[in-house]
């Protein structure tokens, strides 16, 4: 099926826009602002809006325009919407489509965008489709809908603001702070540094649309001060003193370095020069990491890009403290740091398999059970390690995981990972969407079972050697978990023991899930009847 270019959707937009007698679409340059904004924004943008919906692409502009101007974030826009369904509970009483029935009139322009969330020709799992048509009975008994036809009210609101890290997390407590449920998302972040974030949405409990803005804005205004605004430049990191003594780079006065207070930092600290960089071998969240030597010795070397310190600095903190803390034979091996401006940099044995994730990719076939049993163990026996010494990845998945050429494989990637407090309970949300715990995921309280729900996900990524969830977006899979209990199918012929280790990994109450401990002698016990 052929997709429309980017040029030839902004064609046709600008084609409606001067047909349905929008003023500016007439003016000199307006043209070229229209592409300026197409060019903005990812491709998909483009794929997926609705080209009927000429005059919301314009709203878009406008808002994006507004959005740099800092007294309007975040610029909020809220409109209803006909959404048709195509999964509903009782399938069998629609007969004939929407289209052709006489009576289906929707009382409202469709979204924005083309919906791909509830269709009958999706091959997303059946546990999910399931649940969703339990919501949609929810939704018919409180919503203006017509069973019948297919035809379900509801409201579309955008957002435009900077974009800034977690900004999903803030955007979805606003929904849910006046009770909305989030039935699609579409998120796009621009070159320039903003966002465009449009939710359709349903649960407010009347038609009135400014009553629901009014409410949004309410909401918005709980936010704490400065929350919307983009992160100040600076030449060089700074990082404010904590009372945890896990929180180590403060600025030394006068000095470009910075004094780290722990036990003996002489014997982690590298100069720089003794580096040698030989090829870059991976991008990462903050920076590239190379394959190189120090002192002769072949190492990985991490290297923090200067523009992302402000942003990243308090990840190559806590990676620091993480890592050098940390030994063990499931553990890639912290070597040492640099951390004296402009050469950033994060020191560990260099693993020649490269991550689980390309090495699953590498194979022809599924792995053979016992191989990736030993896989599992490994990563079971250096999450145990960790969670013993109380700390919490928070990110674990087979992108996190590195191989060495014997096949072993280790834990790696901490930039997230966080020494668990005393009251052995933590709220902020972090690691990757498709992997994330439904405690994490709803902002709640959260412990090491956090890492048990990601090793569960991660041991049906190592299965299938698919994406979790990879016909959804990492939005749309993060409302299913946490309001659905949405999971990925657990192939037929996977090993019984190995499926209910699974199922109990990802169990919904965390108290419910096994400890590493007992992973491992699970683990253990499968292997010996393979």
């Amino acid at each position: 099926q052929h997709r429309n270019t980017k040029q030839e959707v902004l064609t046709e937009i600008l084609q409606r826009l001067v047909e349905e007698g929008h003023e500016e679409a007439s003016e000199p340059g307006f043209a070229d602002e229209l592409r300026a904004h197409f060019a903005r924004l990812p491709t998909r943008y483009a794929s997926d809006v609705r080209k009927d919906r000429a005059q919301v692409v314009l709203i878009h502009k406008k808002m994006l325009e507004e959005a740099e101007n800092p007294k309007n974030l975040p610029v909020l826009y809220v409109r209803a919407v006909s959404v048709r369904i195509a999964c509903l509970p009782d399938a069998s009483s629609m007969n004939s489509s929407p289209a052709d029935s006489p009576s289906y009139s929707p009382s409202h322009s469709p979204p924005a965008f083309e919906g791909r969330l509830f269709t009958p020709t999706s091959s997303m799992c059946s546990t999910y489709v399931n649940t969703i048509r339990i919501s949609i009975v929810d939704a018919i008994e409180t919503l203006h809908c017509s069973p019948r036809i297919g035809d379900m009210q509801m409201h579309e609101v955008t957002f435009s603001t900077v974009d800034k890290p977690k900004l999903l997390s803030k955007l979805s407590t606003i929904l849910a702070d006046v009770n909305l449920h989030v039935w699609e998302a579409h998120i796009f972040s621009t070159i320039d540094g903003y966002s465009l974030d449009v939710f359709v949405v349903y649960g407010w409990h009347t038609e009135n649309i400014k009553d629901l803005e009014q409410a949004l804005r309410n909401s918005v205004a709980c936010m704490e001060e400065g929350v919307w605004l983009r992160s100040s430049p600076s030449t060089s990191p700074s990082v404010s003193p904590s009372s945890s003594p896990d929180s180590i780079i403060a600025p030394q006065a006068g000095t470009n370095g910075w004094k780290i207070p722990l036990d003996a930092p002489d014997d982690w600290e590298i100069d720089s020069s003794q580096l040698k960089r030989i090829k870059k071998i991976l991008p990462s969240s903050n920076g590239d990491i190379y394959r190189g030597t120090f002192c002769g010795q072949d190492v990985a070397i991490k290297v923090i890009k200067p523009e992302t310190w402000t942003e990243h600095l308090q990840e190559f903190v806590h990676e620091i403290a993480i890592m050098r803390k940390v030994r063990h034979k499931n553990i890639v091996q912290f070597i040492g740091a640099c951390t004296t401006p402009p050469d950033l940099c994060i020191v560990t044995e260099y693993m020649s398999g490269g991550t689980v994730h390309d090495y699953l990719q590498k194979q022809k076939g599924n792995l053979h059970l016992y191989v990736l049993l030993r896989i599992a163990l490994d990563i079971a026996k250096g999450m145990d390690y960790l969670h013993q010494n109380n700390i919490i990845h928070r990110d674990l998945k087979a992108s996190s995981l590195l191989m060495d050429e014997n096949g072993v494989v280790k834990v790696a990637d901490f930039g997230v990972a966080r020494i668990q407090d005393q009251d052995g309970i933590m709220t902020a949300e972090t690691g990757t969407y498709r992997w994330m715990a439904p405690e994490v995921l709803g902002h709640s309280h959260y412990d090491q079972k956090a890492d048990v729900f990601s090793f569960g996900v991660l041991l049906w990524e190592l299965l299938t050697k698919k994406v979790p969830y990879e016909l959804m977006t990492p939005f749309q899979v993060a409302v299913g978990v946490l309001q659905e209990e949405l999971r990925p199918t657990i192939p037929q012929d996977a090993h019984p023991k190995f499926s209910q280790l699974l199922e109990w990994c990802w169990r919904t109450n965390p108290a419910d899930r096994p400890d590493f401990s007992e992973i491992t002698l699970v683990l253990k016990d499968i292997m010996s009847e393979v």
